[in-house]
């Protein structure tokens, strides 16, 4: 089948449907709106990324989610950030009526310890106890699972994604095949869980998902000028045809191939800085915007799940943002640069 023959009908121009009203949610709708007016905006950020160094940003984060206790170790502001993202889904598992969903947005601290938990595993160093403790499965538990070597009790697509990662890890003895492999399965589990749910915003969120993954890696395999193709996942809206044939392109006419998607922007902007700083700062901060964009897009929603989650997600995206800005400022890098990475 030819590039052609395989081209998928996207029915919208930039961000996919977000799906029905649900008056189910008409308070927990309104409560997070509230809580949405607080998160930053670029204005702030562009602020904080100008601060003359570490101790100025901290100043500036006095008085808001991020306040700075102590010395401001790495290890102090770690704490903080994991305990803001540990407050925000305790909330917002709160908000959700719908415990399908609740269980969704679980699995991803399960996904996420059991990646950390197989890399110990064959890499025979000390299993730990430092899992995050938001997930569908205790820690306790999840500990004693892979200390033994004991799956059984986990739930069936955790052993199948278990059973993915090792066997990824033993083709090559690469650490980095056991994400590609979760990765992989992790993205289909949610999107079939999505799609039983009855959740157009969920199923939309993941599809559009997977294509930034794979806009991402795409853009890797062509500097690494790397032949497997075989990492690229299924699912999302770009065909798997059309981003081989992206790989053996030109920097210079990438952003014509994904003329008719709505892509193109962060392709664009991806490309032109890639070829100028060797960089995917701007991809990935294209990357961000679009996913953002597509969140901020549920504020037509009056009532439904689908604001809820949106501000648990751009939260959790603030908090990553943070953390970045604060890391920079610690290395003292220029203002510029970490703006490259905020901002598309």
């Amino acid at each position: 089948m030819n590039f052609t023959q395989e081209q998928n009908v996207i029915q919208f121009n930039l961000y996919p449907p977000i799906g029905e009203e649900d008056w189910r949610y008409i308070f927990a709708t309104a409560q997070v709106r509230t809580l949405a007016e607080k998160l930053f905006d670029q204005a702030f950020f562009h602020e904080l990324a100008h601060c003359g160094g570490f101790k100025e940003a901290a100043e500036l984060l006095t008085g808001t989610d991020y306040a700075i206790a102590g010395a401001g170790t790495s290890e102090e502001i770690e704490q903080l950030l994991c305990d803001r993202r540990r407050e925000v889904n305790q909330l917002i598992c709160q908000f959700l009526i719908d415990e399908k969903i609740i269980e969704l947005l679980r699995s991803r601290s399960d996904f996420a310890n059991m990646r950390l938990a197989i890399r110990r595993l064959v890499t025979e160093k000390p299993l730990g106890d430092d899992y995050c403790d938001q997930g569908n499965i205790p820690i306790e538990q999840f500990g004693l699972v892979f200390e033994q070597e004991d799956y059984s009790t986990l739930p069936g697509h955790l052993q199948e994604a278990v059973e993915a990662g090792v066997l990824g890890y033993y083709k090559n003895k690469n650490v980095r095949d056991i994400d590609l492999e979760i990765d992989k399965f992790e993205a289909d589990f949610f999107l079939r869980l999505a799609k039983s749910i009855n959740s157009t915003f969920l199923t939309e969120l993941f599809r559009m998902q997977i294509d930034l993954t794979n806009i991402r890696t795409m853009m890797r395999l062509k500097l690494t000028e790397t032949e497997a193709r075989d990492v690229l996942m299924p699912g999302g809206y770009i065909e798997p045809v059309r981003l081989d044939h992206a790989v053996d392109t030109g920097y210079e006419s990438l952003a014509q191939l994904f003329a008719a998607m709505p892509y193109q922007h962060i392709i664009e902007t991806g490309a032109n800085y890639m070829q100028r700083n060797n960089s995917f700062l701007k991809l990935e901060a294209a990357c961000d915007g679009h996913f953002i964009g597509y969140l901020k897009s549920t504020d037509q929603i009056t009532a439904g799940h689908q604001p809820i989650v949106a501000y648990l997600l751009r939260k959790e995206h603030e908090i990553r943002m943070v953390r970045i800005v604060l890391a920079c400022k610690k290395a003292e890098i220029e203002p510029k640069v970490i703006l490259d990475r905020l901002v598309a």
